[in-house]
């Protein structure tokens, strides 16, 4: 893989129906059977929330083959004050290309440019087995805790990397996902049939 064959750029109106069908297409039957992502995509380009600058695909010779979005979103903190960060995805490859290192190439680079416009940090659920390569760490580990989550509970999927070194110094709260994040399945099912048609599997290993 020759990294400077890919071109990450942002996402034009002209790419959304592409941009979204390469989301159903990576995350179908992954987390449940079917998926939302592609429908949320869809509904967060009208979000307030939406970041324009960080919403970015990227191609191999002309071809959409991977995507990022960030949404802008709060900590509020313990002493009743609030502060700005950011929440990322749906991030994907598509599936024939991952396991190649372009998930990663896309998501520091994704990163650096969130860094660029000022941003101080990204809080999200993932994996810290893949994100911790791009220097994400527990959000534990920095005094953020998730929403509605018990105390006693496994925050290990819930994420965290300063882009501004230091921001989150001294900083204890609770995170809160955006509202346009949160979409009913029947909203998803009828968005669906604009689609070609896919089998909706209950596979090991799906969370929902």
């Amino acid at each position: 893989m020759n990294i400077h064959d890919y071109l990450i750029r942002p996402e034009m109106p002209e790419d959304h129906k592409t941009t979204e069908f390469l989301i159903r297409e990576a995350f179908w039957n992954v987390y449940r059977p079917g998926c939302s992502e592609h429908f949320v995509m869809h509904t967060l380009r009208n979000d307030p929330a939406f970041v324009r600058e960080l919403d970015l695909v990227m191609e191999y010779n002309g071809k959409l083959i991977g995507q990022n979005m960030f949404m802008r979103t709060v900590i509020l903190t313990d002493d009743g004050s609030s502060v700005d960060v950011l929440t990322m995805g749906p991030i994907c490859v598509s599936p024939a290309l991952q396991r190649r290192g372009l998930g990663k190439f896309l998501l520091d680079d994704s990163l650096e440019r969130a860094a660029a416009l000022g941003f101080g940090a990204v809080l999200f659920e993932g994996n810290i087995g893949f994100y911790g390569k791009s220097g994400f760490d527990y959000a534990a580990n920095f005094g953020i805790r998730y929403h509605d989550l018990p105390e006693d509970a496994d925050s290990s999927f819930f994420l965290c990397k300063e882009l501004i070194a230091g921001y989150l110094h001294g900083v204890t709260g609770v995170y809160l996902t955006p509202q346009g994040y949160y979409v009913d399945d029947a909203d998803v099912d009828a968005f669906d049939l604009n689609f070609p048609h896919k089998q909706k599997l209950k596979l090991p290993g799906q969370i929902f």
